[in-house]
């Protein structure tokens, strides 16, 4: 066959949901293919299983159906169906209250503005997208608490003083317990006591049915509450209410995000894995890693409102395919990291190790065909700034490629609700067959949370470490401090820096000769 027979044996376009991929970058030859037509087969029929209501998450005994946020006729049963139907509608109502002013502050202001208080998978979607799709002509400007960091939350609300009364706080958490989220709400809690203002009568939870933060916005009287289910996991629950409450707030179009996500997982069942642009993707994965992980996947969408789009991937990828042991409890180590950021301004801080470094890379371009909402001028060689974002992306394709490394290439039409709906699903349906490829478990992060017990520990370090320090009222080094507690002392060294450095209570006695000899003590 000459060039252009093969190339375009590795162009896939959905007329219907004006989707293209190219894989010919990543060595996805008629002979691959064919090898491992049974392995696809039956990862594809074990997503179909998955998508039926079996059992997905065996550590915790748990359905995962994210895939039936936007196609509730799918779900297993009537009552989740229903449950789906009436958590879309309660949002849109809720939503339109909103907008109309019926739901406003507690002294009768409209709310303008909200807080989106969620860690991980309850910010980084609505956030990716809040980001993607945001116009001047936005109804609400949404605000995210997605960290436990001071001073960022500071930033927020000096950038809403003055309008607190106009300001909707949207507490997210499945567990109720998260502990960073509960951080956000108490400094959310006296942000609003600072102007005189009820947190209640400005609060929202999206939670689980019956958890800690369900039964204290029932008992406080916030404003609303939603359900979070225990079948969708945070990192795919951006088109649950976590995300579409905040975002249909935002005012972005939720009916067309969610139906670009439907039409996107059609293309995801089809059993010809050619015409199957997810499946495609993931067995483009496991050509490159060989089954095996430990390569990086970088992401490089040449449109600036796509820019966190690598950031939400991180966690969606990598916390879902970075697993110890498979479902056989073998080890495995499995996992594929994922960087990237935009094209192609951000592309000169890493391209040159792309092309001239280590084989561990395959590149996913991200192409926006529309330029801009109206006509753009000539800037020089009878070419705009979008001709030449686009010349850029291709040059460094080819840059890539001729170097000997694996690329493809997803194309969408516009920046559109629609086509962010499909980016997302294109990438989760990804995720799970090859999760099926591996044989691992995608939906558990066990990892995640042994970090958040290791912290609970150190806090009751940090805590009795403090009224050791007030009962003795004499300066104590960190390896005595550790000795009285029974705690390691380096973790007691690194506690008490940042203690002494923010609790009015406690000093600092620098050892300038050798820092670890450092004393602690109370004022």
């Amino acid at each position: 066959m000459d060039d252009w027979t093969i190339f375009g044996s590795t162009v896939l376009y959905s007329p219907r949901t004006k989707l293209l991929m190219e894989w010919g970058g990543m060595d996805l030859n008629d002979e691959y293919i064919f090898s491992m037509e049974k392995k696809m087969d039956k990862a594809l029929k074990g997503m179909a299983e998955l998508e039926g209501g079996a059992i997905a998450n065996p550590d915790e005994e748990r359905m995962v159906g994210h895939y039936w946020l936007r196609a509730p006729g799918k779900a297993p049963t009537k009552e989740l169906e229903d449950e789906i139907v009436s958590c879309l509608e309660r949002v849109k109502a809720f939503v339109a209250d909103v907008h109309s002013g019926r739901i406003c502050g507690e002294k009768g202001g409209a709310f303008k503005y909200a807080l989106v208080g969620g860690i991980g998978g309850s910010s980084l979607g609505p956030l990716f997208v809040s980001k993607a799709l945001g116009t001047p002509e936005d109804k609400m400007k949404l605000f995210f608490l997605d960290n436990t960091d001071p001073a960022g939350m500071d930033a927020i609300f000096k950038a809403v003083d003055g309008h607190a009364d106009e300001t909707l706080t949207i507490i997210i958490s499945k567990s109720g317990g998260t502990i960073e989220t509960r951080n956000c709400q108490m400094e959310a809690k006296a942000f609003y006591a600072r102007h005189g203002l009820s947190f209640a009568k400005h609060a929202v939870t999206v939670t689980g049915e019956g958890s800690k933060l369900d039964r204290t916005a029932e008992a406080e009287g916030w404003i609303a509450r939603f359900p979070m289910w225990d079948w969708v996991g945070g990192r795919t629950s951006v088109m649950s209410a976590v995300g579409l409450l905040p975002l249909a707030l935002q005012g972005i179009d939720i009916d067309s995000f969610l139906q670009g996500a439907a039409d996107c997982d059609e293309l995801g069942r089809e059993p010809n894995i050619l015409e199957n642009p997810a499946a495609m993707m993931a067995l483009a994965w496991y050509r490159v890693s060989g089954g095996k992980g430990g390569v990086t996947q970088v992401v490089l969408p040449y449109k600036d409102s796509l820019d966190l789009l690598a950031k939400y991937l991180q966690q969606l990828v990598m916390e879902s395919l970075g697993k110890e042991l498979d479902l056989d409890g073998v080890k495995v180590n499995q996992g594929l990291a994922v960087m990237g950021n935009k094209g192609t301004s951000d592309q000169h801080s890493y391209v040159q190790q792309l092309v001239g470094g280590p084989d561990n890379i395959f590149v996913i371009f991200v192409q926006v065909l529309k330029d801009r909402e109206g006509e753009s001028i000539c800037v020089g060689e009878d070419s705009t700034s979008g001709d030449y974002l686009n010349a850029f992306m291709l040059g460094t394709k080819k840059n890539l490629e001729d170097h000997g490394k694996k690329t493809m290439t997803v194309t969408v039409p516009c920046v559109s609700a629609y086509n962010v709906g499909q980016l997302i699903a294109i990438w989760e349906r990804a995720v799970g067959i090859y999760a099926q490829l591996i044989n691992i478990n995608a939906y558990h992060q066990p990892a995640v949370e042994y970090g958040k017990k290791c912290a609970g520990v150190l806090i009751d370090v940090k805590n009795r470490a403090k009224a050791l320090l007030l009962e003795k009222k004499a300066p104590m080094t960190a390896p005595q401090i550790a000795e009285a507690l029974g705690a390691n002392p380096q973790d007691v060294f690194r506690l008490m820096l940042h203690l002494t450095a923010n609790d009015p209570e406690l000093t600092v006695n620098m050892n300038d000769d050798d820092v670890t000899n450092s004393t602690f003590a109370a004022k």
